[in-house]
Parts: structure tokens; sequence; C-alpha cells
């Protein structure tokens, strides 16, 4: 201020002129003086100030992504670490290779995968832990091949490194919640009914599937029933039903939830690949109530499940009628009438929510119910499905 009354007026109007105040040209010397004090106290540039906080709110959100995911990996590795007894090793010799060496199963003198457990039912690591310091040791018993797998063909070794694998996608890149997990049971048979999302991976099939092994208080396999092209590829189709997963058949689910597995069924089948990203979440006819069928002929009850997340890791632009007939000249078994068509090959990283709702008890166990009344429970399973995804979606701030 002392400096600025040493100037004469017409040094202040330049000063003025080169800070761009305004109405200078009317300004007395002594409200030249003071435009030109507040002019010249520093200022931080309002565009740069919001742009430095929304870097510093996504580096602050990434970094507690990070910490959250490393908590719920070491709450879920405590937890599977429960089932095996690592103080004492199975006996059980496996032909001329020895005594098999693993972890025991907790009150058990045998592992987990000589009958220690359930393992067709129950995703127990073999040596009590999952990771790939694991690796050596479950290579080396898929060599010997010295246990069962079921008639489905599910290999639980093979299954526990892909549950290792796909764990990243829902700890560390989805970062998969999930709500109402007390709604699964922890013995007998059940249907799981979710809604499909528009991807060209079943991620929702395995995001489901781990949500139960990793948040239930019994880490349970959910066998989840997949569309035929997954079946039909030479490779994918053995590494598909040995990782857990098996045919889209009446005869494969009724097996499965006979022997009181927990089974995962998406009802729109081929029609959810159809939906454009502006039909995210709008659900299709939950087929001709297949499931509903099925659930009450055996006996179990049925789960809805509400899936927000997979209909944006792959947005569809469109969908194509040609496309589809060009797929089904190759695998002509494989039921759609048009195929989504989406432009990024990589999954975005969209934040996951699930949501398992109350079961709906079978009304007459053992019997085949008639057509109405199939009809009638499938749409209760889709309005109770599509009410949870409204609500979830309503609540929702931001896909990542």
């Amino acid at each position: 201020m002392d400096d600025l009354s040493n100037l004469t007026k017409a040094d202040l109007l330049a000063r003025a002129r080169s800070q761009n105040v305004t109405g200078r040209s009317r300004m007395t010397k002594a409200e030249l003086i003071q435009a030109l004090a507040v002019s010249d106290v520093p200022h931080t540039a309002p565009a740069k100030a919001t742009l430095s906080v929304r870097t510093s709110a996504v580096a602050k959100r990434t970094a507690q992504d990070r910490e959250h995911a490393r908590q719920r990996r070491e709450v879920t590795a405590r937890r599977l670490a429960a089932f095996v007894d690592t103080s004492k090793k199975c006996k059980k010799r496996q032909s001329h290779y020895g005594p098999c060496g693993l972890p025991v199963a907790i009150d058990r003198d045998v592992c987990v995968l000589h009958g220690g457990a359930d393992i067709f039912d129950l995703a127990i690591p073999v040596t009590g832990q999952l990771g790939v310091a694991t690796w050596p040791t479950l290579l080396r018993h898929l060599m010997i091949a010295d246990y069962e797998t079921d008639a489905i063909g599910l290999d639980p070794i093979i299954a526990e490194v892909v549950q290792h694998i796909v764990n990243w996608l829902y700890f560390d890149y989805f970062r998969v919640e999930v709500e109402g997990i007390e709604n699964i049971p922890m013995s007998g048979g059940a249907l799981l009914a979710a809604n499909h999302g528009g991807a060209a991976l079943p991620y929702d099939a395995a995001m489901l599937a781990l949500s139960v092994a990793n948040e239930a208080p019994l880490p349970r396999r959910v066998r989840v029933i997949g569309t035929e092209i997954f079946n039909m590829l030479p490779t994918v189709s053995h590494l598909y039903r040995k990782a857990g997963a098996a045919y889209a058949s009446r005869a494969d689910t009724e097996h499965l939830l006979g022997n009181k597995r927990l089974v995962g069924v998406f009802p729109e089948g081929a029609a959810a690949f159809q939906k454009p990203a502006s039909e995210a979440y709008r659900l299709r006819r939950f087929g001709r109530g297949g499931f509903v069928t099925v659930a009450e002929r055996v006996g179990v009850p049925i789960i809805p499940v509400a899936i927000v997340g997979s209909d944006e890791v792959h947005p569809a632009v469109t969908s194509s009628s040609l496309l589809a007939k060009m797929v089904q000249m190759v695998f002509p078994d494989q039921r759609m009438d048009r195929l989504a068509i989406f432009l990024n090959p990589i999954p975005l990283p969209v934040r996951w929510h699930i949501r398992i709702l109350e079961p709906l008890q079978p009304d007459n166990p053992g019997s085949d119910p008639d057509p109405l009344t199939v009809l009638e429970r499938a749409d209760l399973v889709r309005d109770r499905v599509q009410a949870a995804l409204d609500d979830m979606l309503a609540k929702r701030t931001s896909v990542f």
C-alpha cells in the first residue's frame, strides 16, 4: 500500500490497465490504490484448484479401494484357513508316489482332496490358502490325479486355480460388494436365479459364484449353468466344466440340485446379450420358466439375485442379426436372434453390487407344476429382481 501511494495517478492507471482492473478510468487516486491493493493479493486459479481437488479425490478413493481389497482378502484367507489343520499331514498313499502330504481337514485324518470335506460342495483350498505359491503343490497333485472328480466334470484343483485368478477381478478390478449373503443356505440345494449382463464373457457367472465362496460362512460352490457356446468350443468346454460350470440342460441341473448343490441360472438366456446400453438392467422375459419346473420337481428354493455392474462391463452400442447368423453358422445349436456389438475389448473397471434376496420356497415339492403356475412364479422372481435392480441403481452415485 505504501509503495502504491508514492506512484502518480498516471502510473496507477498504467498498472491498473496491466492488471485489467475494471472501471479504472472513473476512479480517483485513492480508489485506484485500493483496487490495486486487492488485485495484488495472490489468488489460486479456480480451474486448477478444481482439477487438483478432483485428482486428489480420485487418488484417495483408489488408495482406499486398494486397502479395502487387501482387508477383504485377508478376511477371506483367514476364513478359508480355518477349515484346514496345517499341523498334521494327510497320510493317504498315492499309488507309488508316496503319502499325499497335504494338510488335513479340521477334525479329520485326511485332506479335503481325499475325503476330509465335500470338496464338490465346499470351495476349500487344499493347502488352506489361495495364491501362486501353492501352484507347484497343486500341479503335482494334478499330474498324479489321485483324487475324484464329480459326474459333471468338476476338478477341484483346476477350480481352485481359476478361483485364485478370477479373485483379482472380484476384489481389485470390479470391487464387488455383496449384501444378503445370509439368504444363502449353508446346506442343501438351492437355485440362484439372477439377471444376465450384456457382456461378451460370463463375468456375472464368475462374480456370483465367488460372492458365495468368498463371503458366506461356508465357502459353498455355485455351479453355474452356462450357455451352449461355452460347451461347444473344444478347449473352453473342458475348462468350463472342470472349473465347476454345467451344461444348460435339465438333466445336469436336476442332478446337481438332487445332490444338494447350489446352482446358478440366468433365466433371460441369450436375450440378455442382445440388449443395447440404453436398455441396461431392463430385464427380458425369464424364458418359459424351466428353472421353476426344475426347482419344484427337485423341491429346492429359488433365490432371486440382482447384479449391478455386468451391463456396463462391455456396453453394447447396438445389436446385429447378421452377426448372430454368422455365429450360428459355426455353432448351429447356439440360440440367439441378435448379437450385441460393443467397442471396448477390455472390460471397464465398473464397481459391482450383488444383492441376494430372500428365497422362494417350493409350493409343491416333488411335483411338476402346471404351466400357469410356472409362468406366475417365473414372473414373481423376475419382478423381485427388477425391483431390487431399480432400488440399487437409484442409490448408486457412480458407475466406477
